[in-house]
């Protein structure tokens, strides 16, 4: 496969991959959604299903759809990313590149189709939520070995996967991110996945993330005291809804943990899949 090929395929695939992730996440989290406050477990089935249908979409290339898979088939010592796709410079930058850009293409198809429940949404921290991972006790060494520890996880058995072949086949990765979210996900929402993690969160950068724009039939019904869903401080043409803070905040000081972390995890499991394997 040529270097269009294997963006294209892993673009899709990590896009229907982010597309399913961001959604489930955004369905327990948005104000007045059918699956508001369905828990963690629903959350990591829906990225566990998301990864599964993002493999077989990328089946062509392996379906990788994350940097650090990647990087640690690259470091185990193999001599092909996927079947008669070798293991070059020029490859692997059109893996990642297709990732990035699937990810955010993803990220921006599963906002449009919440687009109205992120308006309904008063809370700006649930909505980066949706996008990217967050700890839950901030500590930036302790949250990295978090995801250095479930990403070496999730690449050393992907690995194993090549060796001790079961039919699963995308089944197999998807069980495997279930398991990893239960067990290693609570305390930085296991990113594992530089892709999943930094490309959705230029997406929120970069979308508008405020509440709904009081309509001026709207702002009447305010000043009339007929709605009391619109507050009667948001005055004036346009006027944003004023339980939103006009600055936006995507938490780029934690970025990296979810970017180098994973980079790290995937790079020790490919070492250790040459000892093992």
């Amino acid at each position: 496969m040529n270097f269009g090929s294997i963006f294209v395929s892993e673009a899709f695939g990590t896009g229907m991959l982010v597309l399913l992730g961001v959604g489930v996440v955004a369905n327990v989290l948005l104000a007045k959604s059918k699956g508001f406050d369905g828990g963690w477990l629903l959350i990591n089935m829906g990225w566990g299903l998301g990864v599964m249908a993002g493999v077989y979409v990328a089946y062509k290339t392996g379906g990788h759809l994350n940097p650090a898979v990647t990087l640690g088939i690259w470091a185990s010592g193999a001599h092909e990313f996927a079947p008669g796709i070798d293991i070059t410079l020029t490859n692997a930058v059109a893996y990642v590149a297709g990732q990035m850009v699937g990810g955010f293409l993803g990220a921006t198809v599963a906002y449009l189709a919440y687009r109205r429940h992120f308006e309904a949404e008063p809370d700006p921290a649930k909505k980066l939520a949706v996008f990217s991972t967050g700890p839950e006790i901030r500590s930036y060494g302790w949250n990295f070995v978090t995801e250095v520890i479930a990403t070496f996880a999730l690449v050393l058995v992907i690995l194993g996967f090549g060796h001790t072949p079961t039919g699963l086949g995308p089944l197999a990765a998807g069980l495997l991110v279930v398991g990893i979210g239960a067990s290693l996900g609570g305390p930085t929402g296991y990113a594992i996945n530089p892709a999943r993690d930094l490309a959705p969160r230029i997406a929120h950068a970069v979308l508008p993330m405020g509440s709904k724009v009081p309509t001026p039939a709207e702002r009447v019904k305010v000043s009339a005291g007929t709605n009391s869903e619109l507050p009667d401080t948001a005055t004036g043409p346009g006027a944003p809804r004023a339980d939103y803070p006009a600055h936006k905040n995507s938490d780029w000081s934690y970025a990296w943990v979810p970017v180098v972390g994973p980079l790290v995890g995937g790079l020790l499991a490919g070492l250790v899949a040459q000892i093992l394997f």
